[in-house]
């Protein structure tokens, strides 16, 4: 029984030769495979599961408020802005409607009217009535006295339509003049100083009617006065009995303009706050945004500018139809209401494009240098098109002037694209030409900068290529020895990891090439 428990390993009995020599064996198979487990690498661990991306809902639904809220304040200030301007500035104002002097529709409106009020208020063919009867009573009396009184009586109306008829073509000749224009910019002038007096609460000039219906008028009574003048020069005798006259022609009517007569002081303070909270907006929209999706923001508020001058565009031609619609016909003609609605609204018009265009630059500007494919194999495209204008140059080193521009280029780029921004703000009424010339001219000093700095560029670059140049060709392609290929590797020679200096140290016969002084690697 004991030598049984012994055998078994359940016993206290030392181990026999043959059981001794079995456990040497197991132990020493099992060094050989730690031995051999410790010779192998160990197998990279799984990489940790990637992270879910943060989810920024609440982020976008800021900025989709903020981009709106940017058009929103778009409309506003360009409308503001052009009421202000058109109210309050008279120069303004009358820059606006002195084309309106020439216009064939208005010139023959106005000559209309000062006729129609100078024969309301000489009766002329009640003079030639008298004039004729009294002719007649002098004529010795015959047989047919009657019959010719009658004919000679019956002349009246017609001979007051010739007079009518000479009338007008007289004061329609005055009003083609570039006398006519003068006195049109004066009326206009006068007429809006007094609007801007009342408006704004202080004492107007007695010739200037703004009634209660929103009935906006000009005096006519310098340009009656030059047609009573030319009409006596022309022996129309009649023109000594035209009274001093003061006719109002209507410019345009709006019942709602009494209601912003009430409004002029806040429009006047939000003409001037409303621009700078379209781009507190504008910024915020951005700030708010993802990081790294900032110029997507950017692409959008530029596109929230053109959309909202697009909707203001719309509301414009709607406007502008009913106001159309709404005009009586004994107040203004329609094409004499077609011409002045039309002239006044081109400063609007105007300013509408400048920022459409202005929103459409930024929404490429910021799609450009977006992180996309598409831009990115856009600048890949302008990169390639300006080395092929640096290989047609003759190599050589930069000068100062290029190595300095390169160094600065950033902060360059920077001042001119803050430059064009400046004069967009500061300009007091941009159009949209003047946003095309200014953008066009950023785009040129741009482009200017890169051809001057490209040389440095260029030298550059080699500089950044030797630092990672692949190994000569006498040293990879020499082939391995005999000796060196039969042997086997040994355990240590295979196991030992090469140390870095052996893989970071360049090849011995590598020279590093110049640097420009003081730059730093990368664009």
């Amino acid at each position: 029984m004991d030598s049984d428990l012994s055998r078994s390993g359940t016993g206290t009995a030392p181990l026999d030769t043959a059981e001794r020599a079995e456990l040497e064996r197991l132990r020493a198979e099992v060094a050989a495979l730690r031995a051999r487990t410790a010779a192998v690498p160990e197998a990279p661990a799984a990489p940790p599961p990637a992270p879910r991306p943060p989810r920024h809902a609440l982020r976008w639904t800021a900025v989709a408020l903020l981009t709106v809220l940017v058009a929103l304040l778009a409309i506003t200030s360009v409308t503001a802005r052009f009421v202000r301007s058109e109210v309050l500035d008279t120069d303004r104002y009358v820059a606006t409607v002195a084309p309106l002097g020439s216009d064939p529709a208005v010139q023959t409106e106005i000559a209309g009217t000062i006729t129609d009020e100078i024969f309301a208020r000489v009766d002329v063919e009640g003079l030639t009535a008298d004039a004729l009867t009294a002719l007649t009573g002098l004529v010795p009396a015959t047989a047919d006295a009657p019959r010719v009184d009658r004919a000679v009586e019956g002349l009246a109306p017609v001979i007051a339509g010739q007079a009518r008829n000479f009338v007008y073509e007289t004061v329609l000749s005055l009003v083609q003049t570039d006398q006519f224009e003068d006195l049109w910019i004066q009326a206009n002038r006068a007429a809006h100083t007094g609007l801007v007096a009342v408006v704004t609460g202080n004492v107007g000039p007695s010739s200037v009617t703004v009634d209660e219906s929103g009935t906006v008028s000009i005096s006519l009574g310098t340009v009656i006065d030059n047609v009573q003048a030319r009409l006596l020069d022309r022996g129309f005798t009649f023109a000594e009995k035209i009274p001093d006259i003061d006719k109002q022609f209507v410019l345009f009517q709006s019942p709602e303009l009494v209601k912003a007569q009430r409004a002029v002081s806040a429009l006047d303070t939000a003409s001037d706050v409303l621009p700078w909270l379209t781009i507190a907006a504008a910024v915020a929209a951005v700030a708010v945004a993802p990081p790294g999706r900032r110029r997507r923001a950017l692409a959008f508020v530029g596109a929230a500018l053109v959309v909202g001058m697009l909707i203001l565009a719309i509301a414009l031609i709607v406007a502008r139809s009913l106001y159309l619609d709404d005009i009586p016909p004994d107040v203004l003609s329609p094409d004499t209401a077609t011409a002045i609605v039309d002239t006044v609204l081109v400063p609007l018009r105007n300013a509408l494009r400048a920022v459409a265009v202005l929103g459409l630059v930024i929404a490429v500007g910021a799609y450009v240098t977006g992180g996309s494919a598409s831009a990115a194999a856009v600048r890949r495209g302008f990169g390639r098109g300006m080395d092929a204008v640096q290989r047609a140059r003759k190599p050589r080193p930069p000068n100062q002037v290029e190595a300095g521009a390169y160094r600065a280029r950033t902060a360059l780029r920077l001042a001119i694209i803050g430059i064009a921004a400046l004069m967009l703000m500061f300009w007091r009424y941009p159009t949209g030409l003047v946003v095309v010339w200014v953008v066009l001219g950023a785009l040129l000093a741009l482009l200017a900068l890169e051809v001057l700095i490209r040389p440095a560029r260029a030298w550059e670059q080699p500089t950044e290529g030797a630092m990672s140049a692949p190994p000569t060709e006498d040293a990879t392609s020499a082939p391995p020895t005999k000796d060196a290929t039969s042997a086997p590797p040994t355990k240590d020679a295979t196991s030992a990891p090469p140390t870095k200096d052996a893989t970071s140290a360049p090849p011995a016969d590598e020279q590093p090439t110049e640097k420009i002084p003081g730059s730093k690697t990368g664009a």
